[in-house]
């Protein structure tokens, strides 16, 4: 049992090994083919996010000028997203303990200069359910605090193969990516961060 970082927080360093985040790696690009990643937009202003997305399982999150949602198609093709990799379901059972499985993967992509700010994962209907975070490639600067904004933050670096998950009195806490460091892992040719979120959305 890993410790607890902070309550509900759990971080498991070196979850997937070299070989499993190829393996894995390999799945998201027939994902990708599949479903493009795309640039999500503010609500309101419509302003690109520095990200760009794509998600698999039933239900995907998007985000533009009419607000935040989780839908079942994706926002350009129009089509169902593809199904979540047997990899993450396995992680999810071993990992969460949850008796329900998730229905949302949501993919980001991290160039060197992205960023994600401070927010909250409240779009989902269950916060009993945690929060499962995989990533891939470069390592980034992790920041999470509290349930209010202006609570007190620390920071800390994941990297490749590292999982995060974030349940408990964690569940609704702020957090975000203030930095990635290029050229810490080659798992991505060309550099640049993947970040596996997986969440359930719906109440069983």
């Amino acid at each position: 049992m890993m410790p607890e970082l902070l309550p509900g927080l759990v971080y498991h360093p070196e979850f997937l090994s070299r070989e499993a985040q190829e393996s894995l790696l390999g799945e998201l690009r027939q994902i990708i083919r599949r479903a493009p990643f795309f640039m999500p937009r503010m609500p309101k202003t419509g302003k690109p996010f520095s990200v760009k997305m794509t998600n698999c399982g039933p239900l995907g999150w998007v985000s533009d000028e009419t607000g935040y949602r989780y839908q079942p198609l994706h926002p350009e093709r129009g089509e169902p997203w593809p199904p979540i990799p047997k990899v993450l379901l396995l992680a999810w059972d071993k990992l969460t303990g949850y008796s329900q499985p998730p229905e949302a993967c949501l993919v980001n992509f991290y160039e060197t200069s992205a960023r994600m700010g401070l927010h909250q994962d409240k779009d989902e209907e269950d916060f009993d359910a945690p929060v499962l975070s995989l990533s891939l490639g470069d390592s980034a600067l992790f920041r999470i605090g509290g349930v209010k904004r202006a609570d007190r933050t620390r920071s800390f670096r994941v990297n490749s193969g590292d999982a995060l998950v974030i349940g408990g009195a964690s569940r609704l806490a702020y957090h975000g990516i203030d930095k990635i460091y290029p050229g810490t892992s080659t798992i991505l040719k060309d550099g640049g961060r993947i970040n596996l979120t997986l969440r359930r959305v719906t109440r069983a």
